[in-house]
């Protein structure tokens, strides 16, 4: 019996509308995790060091490094863009192809209506959907 082709499989187009909408917490979304080599690029875009990136802008939970939000979105959030975007985490640059979003409902109720990039630019495949939720 052959697999079910993911609701994905014909693509799904996105372009990335940059309203910065991303970038805010709204409803499970709520969290910018860092790893080492993402709090290191922040830090040197930002010009300070580790320590000083972790005491001004960071908190830990459960042994994870998180940005702190301001104003319910993500502190580094200027206007629409963002303020380290060269640094931006993996968690930033594969939205909204990410493993948890590839099911059908979520796509319906928490992206598809809320990220107006969604429905327009390019297409992509579903192999390049699975491999950008794979990184």
């Amino acid at each position: 019996m052959a697999a079910k082709k993911p609701w994905y499989a014909d693509g799904v187009r996105f372009d990335c509308a940059q309203t910065g909408k991303c970038c805010t917490a709204h409803g499970k979304y709520n969290r910018v995790y860092l790893d080492d080599d993402e709090a290191a690029a922040v830090a040197k875009v930002l010009g300070i060091t580790l320590a000083q990136l972790e005491e001004e802008h960071c908190w830990f939970e459960d042994g994870w490094r998180l940005v702190k939000f301001k104003d319910d979105a993500c502190r580094f959030l200027e206007g629409k863009s963002c303020g380290v975007y060269e640094a931006r985490p993996i968690q930033c640059k594969t939205w909204p192809f990410w493993k948890e979003n590839l099911d059908r409902r979520t796509w319906k109720r928490d992206v598809e209506g809320f990220c107006k990039g969604v429905g327009r630019g390019r297409t992509f495949s579903q192999e390049e959907i699975e491999a950008i939720a794979d990184e």
